[in-house]
């Protein structure tokens, strides 16, 4: 049953208001996608928090260009298109979409994606999803602003072992 015109301003006015909020935008198309894995991706998302939403392609338009996004138009994706917004980590659904797909490419697959405004390709949302997470970045950051606090450490401590070794070695054989 098509929607009515009142339906389809509520639905532009939600799309609204998530374009608004979310940090970035994961387009993927779907093909024979089960309700089982559907809910699966969906509770996924929900704990990135993030949230998967699906929409008519014109209005996906209509709602991009009321919030001053130019150049994307949702009618050049092929097939079904769904919207997944980010609202905390910019990184975070196209993760959890990536390591979803795993094993169901033909059922899920990128299509391009938003991010600080900029229009993403499919390449760039892929390469985005193979990124490590935030943490594990940070964790490389403070490993490499400690290494060469510990490098002098150990130097130090080995010229101070030596110098027992030193001693050791004169103690040895003076008895």
């Amino acid at each position: 049953m098509p929607k009515t015109k009142i339906q389809k301003q509520e639905i532009l006015r939600s799309l609204e208001a998530k374009i608004g909020k979310s940090k970035s935008i994961v387009f993927a198309g779907f093909n024979a996608l089960g309700v089982k894995d559907n809910e699966a991706l969906r509770e996924k998302l929900r704990a990135e928090n993030g949230e998967y939403f699906v929409a008519k392609k014109t209005l996906m338009n209509l709602a991009f260009k009321n919030q001053g996004i130019e150049g994307l138009n949702a009618r050049g994706f092929d097939g079904k298109v769904a919207a997944i917004f980010s609202y905390e980590d910019e990184v975070s659904p196209a993760k959890a979409v990536h390591a979803f797909a795993k094993g169901k490419e033909a059922n899920i697959f990128f299509l391009g994606g938003i991010l600080e405004g900029k229009i993403l390709s499919k390449d760039e949302v892929i390469a985005l999803a193979q990124l490590p997470s935030k943490t594990e970045l940070y964790a490389k950051l403070v490993g490499s602003l400690n290494a060469p606090i510990s490098g002098f450490v150990n130097a130090l401590a080995g010229n101070l072992r030596n110098f027992v070794y030193v001693l050791k070695a004169i103690e040895e054989k003076k008895a």
